[in-house]
């Protein structure tokens, strides 16, 4: 590196000059290529970007057209189905009352006397009006039932002037006459003024799919016998006693339905009514496969030769249907349907493909006028624009060269006086600080702070590092001499009680962590009694170390003084809860055992259950009712039971962090394995049973880490003679 006249050749300076003046050339270079190769194609580029502008307009306002015909036509075919549904749910509602009512009726038929009734009159035509019909050959006056469903008059005309959907309702007899009431009474008159006998009721499609259903039903479209109106009947079943007595309904005149639908149609689309047969019932079109015809003549649309159509028939008569587009009458048409659930029937929206492509036709031949216009003046701008695009390139390359000078002296300057800032420390105990030439907010900046937090913190590591190594050292120190406190409160010599031969016991603790708050402890009460603890206090380390000591010596203070189990527990749980403001709490398990005849008194505060070996060999787990955990609540009673040791029995108590330990896929080892490790012992000592116990769980979890204190205790009873089962 040299320095010319304060400049500085081949050094940070100049490599920063010489890259900006790079960057500069370079970018002019490439805008320069860029514009003749631009010009040179602009045709082909512009004619390019032209077809994929009209070609993603086409598809945007496609994909809008389609969201928003789609939007449209599902709402409004759902809410032109919810309308029709609505009319005929109300419907139903009025036969099901007319239904109840004339069950009723008919259960307390000897509560009723024959109402009065008469044949149409046609001078109240136009009036609503209870009328009656008979079948020829039939006389009124000699119906079982006539009379007595007359009773329902009021009701039904109540019914029919308050509903504006019902054409007529009626009742039916099963002797072939009808109450009716309506407000046509003039086209049952014949030419001579007789009253015409009403077609064979048994007969009629509404009677007799009733009958056959033995429920509510609605008849397919038919032409009304006297009026010769298109309309459906709504009817159902009268029984009484398990036997048929009468039909009521309702008629439904269709008429208004096709006003709808045709008022509806418009250039854009029509409605389309179809029934659950797959019949078109009611439709704007005179031709075609959606002109509507009546039930006799009309054809299946599910089983229609264009099978995009059928299928789309099957799935509207069961359910709202998506946007589909489907080729009908040549023609390709957008269509949604919408199911009318009283009926089965759906409601089909249709609109002409050619309808919806209109407004994208209109908007390309917008964009191409707009589109020819601005090429024209694009053309004369380039030129213009290139005469200019060189007078301010002469003018950006100077600027550049006076502005990348003085960019790279103003970011060597800080590094230069940083550097010598550093070298100056060098071998002090100085610390590297911040100077106003730093502030640079950028870096820059950040390097100098980094620099001068790592001088502090250098300077303060060396005495941390003494600090925490001191204190690593006392805390081991404390820990291996909690740990050594806390096995010399647990009995750990074996054999226990060499001088007695009645029975042999031992037991282990292995802590999760240096401390644990696991603990089990054996003592002679008297001669005749050992009293044997198990306990798992909450929690873990020195703060459940020290509750265990605590809740040891508790315990074994009370059961010393000759109390019951029982007693031992709920004064040990007093005496805790006395001053337990850390809230924790111990499970133990605690038992008595009269050495002369094998009777065990035990209690249980919410531990484990004892596992006992019978005479045979075998472990099972003793169901012991369990107590509170001690410390939980003061007041606690515990309840004690009784078990009698068999010379030979064995005793096997534990904690939940045996049961409860995990292999590295998170499995419990589980009682079942616990118990089979114990069975396959047989005869064996306690010691050798805990032994190979823990060989098993170690065997089971592998590498994964032990979670919980492994705290186990055995007692073989060997009874009196002291001398069974010995090795």
């Amino acid at each position: 590196m040299k320095i010319i006249k304060g400049i500085k050749i081949g050094g940070l300076q100049q490599k920063i000059f010489n890259l900006m003046l790079f960057f500069i050339l370079a970018l002019i270079g490439v805008y320069s290529v860029v514009s003749i190769y631009q010009r040179n194609n602009l045709t082909q580029v512009v004619q390019e970007a032209n077809d994929r502008q009209q070609m993603s307009i086409t598809e945007v306002s496609e994909e809008t057209m389609l969201s928003v015909l789609e939007s449209s036509m599902a709402r409004t075919t759902a809410l032109q189905a919810y309308i029709a549904n609505d009319l005929f749910s109300d419907v139903r509602t009025d036969v099901k009352t007319l239904q109840a009512l004339a069950t009723e009726l008919f259960a307390h038929a000897e509560r009723f006397d024959p109402y009065p009734y008469a044949a149409p009159d046609p001078s109240k035509a136009g009036t609503a009006t209870v009328q009656m019909q008979h079948e020829e050959g039939v006389d009124p006056a000699s119906s079982r039932d006539l009379g007595l469903v007359a009773n329902m008059s009021e009701i039904m005309l109540a019914m029919y002037e308050q509903s504006d959907k019902l054409s007529s309702c009626f009742v039916g007899t099963t002797d072939g006459c009808i109450l009716f009431v309506d407000d046509r009474s003039d086209v049952y008159i014949l030419e001579d003024g007789s009253v015409a006998y009403a077609p064979t009721v048994h007969e009629r499609p509404w009677y007799r799919q009733a009958v056959e259903a033995g429920d509510l039903i609605f008849t397919g479209v038919e032409e009304d016998s006297f009026s010769g109106i298109l309309g459906l009947v709504c009817a159902a079943p009268v029984y009484r006693d398990g036997q048929l007595v009468a039909v009521v309904g309702a008629d439904v005149f269709l008429t208004s339905i096709d006003e709808y639908v045709q008022s509806r149609s418009s250039q854009n689309g029509y409605l389309c009514l179809i029934n659950d047969e797959g019949e078109v019932l009611f439709s704007p079109r005179e031709s075609g496969v959606f002109k509507p015809r009546l039930s006799d003549r009309s054809a299946d649309l599910r089983e229609s030769e264009n099978t995009e159509l059928a299928n789309f028939v099957k799935l509207a008569l069961r359910e709202k249907t998506p946007l589909s587009l489907i080729e009908i009458d040549g023609k390709s048409c957008y269509l949604t349907g919408a199911p009318l659930d009283a009926l089965g029937w759906t409601l089909l929206s249709v609109v002409e493909k050619e309808v919806t492509d209109q407004p994208t036709t209109a908007l390309l031949t917008s964009y191409a006028d707009i589109n020819k216009g601005a090429m024209t003046l694009y053309q004369n701008g380039a030129r213009n624009s290139q005469i200019t695009v060189l007078i301010l390139t002469a003018v950006v390359v100077l600027l550049a060269i006076i502005a990348a000078l003085a960019q790279a002296r103003k970011v060597v300057r800080p590094i230069e006086h940083m550097t010598r800032r550093i070298n100056a420390l060098s071998g002090s105990d100085q610390a590297f600080e911040m100077e106003p030439i730093y502030r640079t907010d950028d870096e820059i900046e950040i390097l100098a702070e980094s620099f001068a937090s790592l001088s502090k913190k250098t300077r303060d590591y060396i005495s941390q590092i003494t600090r925490i190594t001191a204190e690593k050292e006392r805390i081991g120190t404390e820990l291996a001499l909690a740990t050594r406190i806390q096995a010399d409160m647990l009995p750990g010599i074996f054999p226990a009680f060499p001088d007695r031969k009645e029975f042999d016991i031992y037991a282990s603790m292995d802590p999760a962590k240096e401390v644990g708050g696991d603990f089990y402890d054996f003592f002679l009460v008297d001669q005749d009694h050992l009293c044997m603890v198990i306990a798992d206090v909450s929690g873990k380390g020195i703060p459940a170390a020290l509750f265990m000591m605590a809740s040891k010596i508790i315990l074994a203070n009370n059961a010393m003084l000759g109390k019951s189990p029982a007693r031992i527990l709920s004064d040990t749980n007093a005496a805790i809860c006395s001053n337990n403001r850390e809230e924790m709490f111990v499970t133990a398990w605690l038992g008595i055992l009269e050495i002369s005849t094998g009777k065990l008194t035990a209690a249980n505060a919410g531990h484990e259950y004892p596992a006992i070996q019978r005479p045979d060999g075998s472990f099972e787990l003793f169901r012991d009712k369990h107590g509170l955990v001690i410390g939980a609540f003061d007041g606690v009673r515990y309840k004690e039971y009784e078990m009698q040791l068999q010379p030979g029995s064995r005793l096997f108590l534990y904690t939940d962090g045996v049961t409860e330990a995990m292999d590295t896929q998170g499995n419990l080892f589980g009682t079942e394995r616990m118990l089979d490790a114990l069975n396959r012992q047989g005869r064996a000592h306690p010691e050798q049973i805990l032994s190979q116990v823990t060989e098993e769980i170690n065997s089971y979890i592998g590498g994964a880490e032990q979670f919980d204190d492994l705290t186990m205790l055995c007692l073989e009873y060997k009874g009196k003679g002291g001398n069974e089962h010995d090795d």
